[in-house]
């Protein structure tokens, strides 16, 4: 992974993981960093709540399949995206974060490694052995003279066996992509209308479809029950007491620089480079993030609520409540004025260009994946739009650097934006 590197400008004495700020700085951080945490702490909270709804409704698809229940079940996992997408400003700045998230959020997936595919899938890949595996059809695997036993398909098995295996990251088991798969099946209309259509009797043993449709209910069952216990630990990780918070509070100085690179890498190398400059470049809908159940929109935009929310220590819960309290708008105003309006001003642009691609996709009137799409001038424009918003708002956040006194940090790139060349290739 490339990375965008800070002008040399900005280059003043904290290192990131230390820091030789005064005291006076590290005192005026503190409540700043237990504000991070308390916001990080309340959204994986809410991602746990509703990622719980969303097991009751797997339940319920599971005990009665049906056409209403797969609806419920898919709208349920829609609404658990919600929380979880605005924590990913948590990301890149915090190695607790960044060791976890591959277990609930990784992609793009090989979904032939889970379930039944279209022809149009392929048979092999060079660089996965498991591309066509398909868990769902098969009690044993075999590779290299190996055999595992799949025989009952626990979260165990897919998160100790399964998760990536054979190193290859595509081979994607469990999370979120891994149940949007279940639920949606693959979205076969490229950049057209239309997403995933798996039908509810995929879930059905009495009027079954697809074949195996008891070990499809049981996957889906375990896979949304390790959901669960892998937010469970992120939960606790930011509670009081919790590893996640220590480290960031411990040291307020580390956890502004932790604050800063998050939210600087997702706008930049994550979010406007591998998961949408990348897709436009390419016109692939393959590279869409949420590509089974076509709600990228709504990844994208709650992503970008999340980084607000970071950044001016103010969240709003999904009972309705607010966490608030000092924020690094107010670090930063107290410094340097106006680089805090410079900040504010990308980030509600970049916001007003996302309403765009959200109204645009959840009015029906151009899917995110028919936006992407080659020869869509219109469509191809508002996410380039959002593309150049992000942009913009990852180098207003650098402008921070300077007053904030760190140096060494280094915003995650993407050959989508740095070296065009290289795509494809």
């Amino acid at each position: 992974m490339k990375f965008w590197r800070l002008s040399a400008t900005l280059a003043l004495a904290l290192m990131i993981g230390t820091h030789s700020t005064a005291p006076a700085q590290a005192a005026d951080a503190k409540p700043v960093v237990e504000t991070y945490a308390d916001i990080a702490h309340a959204m994986y909270e809410d991602s746990l709540i509703t990622a719980e709804t969303l097991k009751a409704a797997v339940s319920a698809l599971v005990a009665r399949p049906s056409r209403v229940n797969l609806i419920r079940a898919r709208a349920a996992w829609i609404a658990a995206r919600q929380p979880y997408q605005q924590s990913e400003g948590y990301r890149f700045g915090n190695a607790i974060v960044d060791d976890w998230e591959g277990k609930v959020n990784a992609w793009p997936l090989d979904e032939g490694l889970i379930d039944y595919v279209a022809a149009s899938y392929g048979k092999q890949s060079d660089e996965n052995p498991y591309f066509t595996a398909n868990i769902i059809a098969n009690k044993t695997l075999k590779l290299g003279g190996k055999t595992i036993d799949a025989s009952k398909i626990t979260p165990a098995l897919l998160s100790g066996t399964l998760q990536e295996i054979d190193g290859v990251e595509s081979n994607v088991a469990t999370g979120y992509h891994a149940i949007e798969f279940l639920l949606w099946g693959q979205d076969l209309n490229g950049t057209g209308p239309g997403a995933g259509n798996r039908p509810h009797t995929d879930f059905d043993p009495a009027n079954c479809t697809g074949g195996n449709c008891e070990r499809r209910a049981q996957y889906l069952t375990a896979a949304t029950e390790l959901l669960i216990s892998d937010l469970k630990d992120i939960v606790a990780a930011w509670a009081p007491g919790g590893a996640a918070r220590k480290a960031v509070t411990a040291d307020p100085a580390k956890g502004v620089a932790a604050m800063v690179k998050g939210i600087g890498s997702l706008s930049y190398g994550e979010l406007a480079g591998e998961r949408i400059k990348l897709g436009l470049m390419l016109h692939d809908p393959e590279e869409e993030h949420d590509c089974f159940s076509d709600n990228t929109q709504n990844s994208h935009y709650y992503d970008q609520l999340g980084m607000i929310a970071i950044y001016r220590g103010h969240y709003a819960r999904i009972d309705g409540t607010l966490v608030k309290g000092p924020s690094l708008k107010d670090l930063v105003a107290a410094k340097a004025a106006g680089v805090a309006g410079k900040i504010d001003a990308a980030l509600e642009a970049t916001q007003a260009r996302m309403q765009v691609m959200k109204d645009t996709a959840d009015r029906r009137i151009m899917a995110y994946d028919q936006m992407i799409g080659s020869g869509n001038a219109a469509g191809n424009k508002i996410i380039q739009d959002v593309v150049d918003g992000l942009v913009a708002q990852a180098k207003a956040i650098e402008l921070a650097m300077a007053p904030l006194g760190l140096s060494g940090i280094e915003f995650e790139g993407s050959d989508s934006l740095d070296d065009p060349s290289k795509v494809g290739k």
